[in-house]
């Protein structure tokens, strides 16, 4: 099944523990497919650069190369115009549209609120893992 985390998504599974690492832990163990665009890549190490400077115990240089190796990189082109409230959410429907990715994990109420466009799914990570993940017998979580 392939995915795209929002930055609030992947930076808290990287930080902090609850669905957000959960969803990475299925990630790690070849659930899920994580797939990315430059730009998502982008925004992710800019952010881990300023929270790192907050929790610099966490080697999220190494977390970084993971994504780096071990997901789907697509160069994907700028939307034409703005879908989301906050345009800088764009990368994220761009990058769904590009890679024929219907799922998009977030928080952000401004992703949320364009859940079905061009039948994407825009789902929260706790939903994300009720739906997909505590349901199927090969993943188990306390």
């Amino acid at each position: 099944m392939k995915v795209i985390l929002d930055t609030n998504v992947i930076m808290s599974g990287i930080f902090w523990s609850g669905p957000p690492a959960k969803i990475l832990d299925a990630w790690q163990n070849k659930k899920i497919d994580l797939i990315l665009s430059v730009d998502i890549l982008d925004e992710y190490i800019r952010v881990s650069k300023v929270l790192y400077k907050k929790y610099p115990k966490v080697k999220v240089n190494d977390i970084i190369d993971l994504l780096i190796t071990n997901s789907h990189i697509y160069n994907v082109p700028s939307l034409t115009q703005s879908i989301s409230r906050d345009k800088d959410d764009d990368k994220f429907i761009a990058c769904a549209i590009a890679s024929g990715t219907k799922i998009i994990i977030s928080g952000d109420d401004d992703l949320l609120v364009i859940n079905g466009f061009n039948d994407i799914l825009v789902i929260k990570p706790r939903e994300f893992i009720d739906k997909y993940i505590t349901h199927h017998s090969d993943i188990i979580y306390a």
